[in-house]
């Protein structure tokens, strides 16, 4: 038997036989068969499809009980290259949000950064308009936005970390601001970072950020130069909101993390119950090659 495709199962917290075994009831019910179930971590379940259920019948089951459902090929499963967006995705929070509270201005900011996120805003504009909502803001306010606000969301660490221990290429991808990628990608492992720099003179936040803005295009290009030595068919990306959408869809594996709906009907793979270490399930890696340290 030819197997093309496996489901991944993957939830927070753990996943009990028991859940995996409705699953695997609800496919066959569905006139679906499969192969061989590996379990690969506490957390996930893989499960040979040898062949694809009625549409919806796993999603719908999937969704009942709140595990994460999603189909992979085969096929060149372990990726070179992880490229991944760090506001609401490697770590919790929107970090020009978080400075704007300081700034006390964070409903505004938070607004404009929600319309951006859904694709109803022209990134580069709408960055530009919440940055000058933060002249005269002090600088030392962003060691103190990073050390109160700015944490590593469950995963992150261990799937970064993992990833550069296989040997792949690790790199984070923002449309924030190098004040905080520079210090999550050290937190996390990532090898690089690139991200958009707020202006300041005088110790005080300009309201303004430096040329070309780093956005959508940007990331797009980022994934094609980070993986020009073997295509980004051996890529995996993970992001949350419209200006990831480009480098989703041309990642071998584009993954939506908790995405807004434009990026999540894109993706090839959707995270909502899962943490980060998901992303080394949809790979097909055990738990006993993840870096936990």
């Amino acid at each position: 038997m030819t197997v093309k495709q496996v489901l991944v199962l993957t939830a927070t917290g753990g996943l009990p036989d028991v859940a995996a075994g409705m699953i695997t009831q609800a496919i066959t019910a569905a006139s679906g068969e499969i192969g061989a179930t590996r379990r690969l971590a506490g957390t996930a379940v893989e499960i040979e499809l040898a062949k694809a259920p009625a549409a919806g019948a796993i999603a719908e089951a999937a969704a009942r009980i709140g595990v994460d459902a999603n189909r992979v090929p085969t096929a060149h499963r372990r990726k070179r290259l992880l490229i991944a967006d760090m506001d609401s995705t490697i770590i919790g929070v929107e970090c020009i949000d978080e400075l704007a509270d300081f700034a006390g201005v964070k409903p505004m900011v938070a607004e404009i950064t929600e319309r951006a996120m859904r694709g109803e805003l022209d990134f580069e504009a709408a960055l530009r308009a919440r940055v000058a909502l933060l002249r005269g803001l002090p600088e030392s306010t962003l060691e103190q936005c990073y050390e109160a606000r700015v944490h590593l969301n469950p995963g992150a660490r261990v799937l970064t970390r993992t990833m550069a221990g296989l040997g792949a290429e690790t790199a984070l991808i923002s449309g924030g601001f190098t004040f905080f990628t520079t210090r999550v990608a050290e937190a996390a492992g990532f090898a690089c970072n690139q991200a958009n720099t707020l202006v300041v003179e005088g110790g005080v936040l300009t309201g303004e950020v430096t040329d070309p803005i780093l956005g959508r295009e940007a990331k797009h290009a980022a994934l094609r130069r980070l993986a020009t030595d073997f295509g980004p068919e051996l890529a995996i990306a993970v992001g949350d909101g419209a200006n990831d959408l480009d480098m989703i869809v041309a990642a071998g594996l584009g993954v939506a993390y908790r995405a807004k709906p434009a990026l999540a009907e894109a993706a090839d793979a959707r995270i909502e119950h899962s943490d980060l270490t998901a992303l080394l399930a949809l790979q097909g890696i055990p738990e006993s090659e993840w870096v936990t340290d």
